[in-house]
């Protein structure tokens, strides 16, 4: 699962241990004796919620029965996963932006998104365009902070689809920018520098075309 890279809570999984008992920690395939299941319960952990049960799976995903763990880092595991089981974003800190073999199909549709997202997008869009002559540069962009700021708006559900969504409007600004600049300019090619007020008087709604008469093709 990406972003859980710190397995710690398996201590036998570390070269050079021993495969013996710490003090204070218990085998995985001890999870649901009634011993084990008390000290959950006193350290006011839920064995019922969907955070606990999402944070289980992700162990038992990354062990065996005979490694072991303890109350603390199933605490500390747990708070990867929001109320629902959903695992949150160690970055921006939100929950449906998890991408599996189960949602990566139903994610790619279109969704209403806020119109203060698309204009953000356009502008950020532009002024890379501009700033770097056409080149998508992954060292200097802002646009992860443009997804951000929209995931925020929508609801948990609608966050991968709308991060698509963003994703094929992004792409016609992009179009509409280079295809204004060649028009300028017959000859030139990116990384060149720009005509100057080769996107001067062009606006989103200028170039923005309804998503679904697109071909959504990736």
């Amino acid at each position: 699962m990406p972003g859980i890279t710190d397995y710690s809570f398996l201590f036998q999984g570390i070269s050079g241990l021993r495969r013996t008992n710490i003090i204070g920690s218990f085998k995985l395939s001890q999870l649901n004796s009634s011993s084990v299941q008390k000290q959950l319960k006193a350290a006011g952990i839920n064995t019922n919620s969907k955070q606990y049960k999402a944070a289980l799976k992700q162990m038992m995903s990354n062990a065996d029965g005979a490694m072991y763990t303890n109350i603390n880092a199933i605490k500390n595991l747990m708070k990867s996963y929001d109320k629902d089981g959903d695992y949150i974003n160690p970055v921006n800190g939100l929950a449906g932006l998890l991408v599996t073999e189960e949602n990566e199909k139903s994610r790619k549709r279109i969704i209403s998104i806020p119109e203060s997202s698309k204009d953000e997008m356009f502008e950020q869009t532009k002024k890379e365009f501009l700033r770097e002559n056409g080149v998508h540069n992954g060292d200097t962009t802002k646009r992860s902070d443009v997804y951000t700021n929209m995931y925020r708006k929508v609801k948990k559900s609608d966050r991968l689809a709308a991060g698509y969504t963003m994703q094929q409007y992004e792409r016609q600004y992009n179009r509409a920018f280079m295809d204004a600049v060649k028009k300028a300019d017959p000859k030139w090619e990116i990384g060149r520098p720009i005509p100057s007020g080769a996107l001067d008087g062009i606006t989103r709604k200028s170039v923005e075309t309804p998503l679904k008469c697109l071909d959504m093709k990736i």
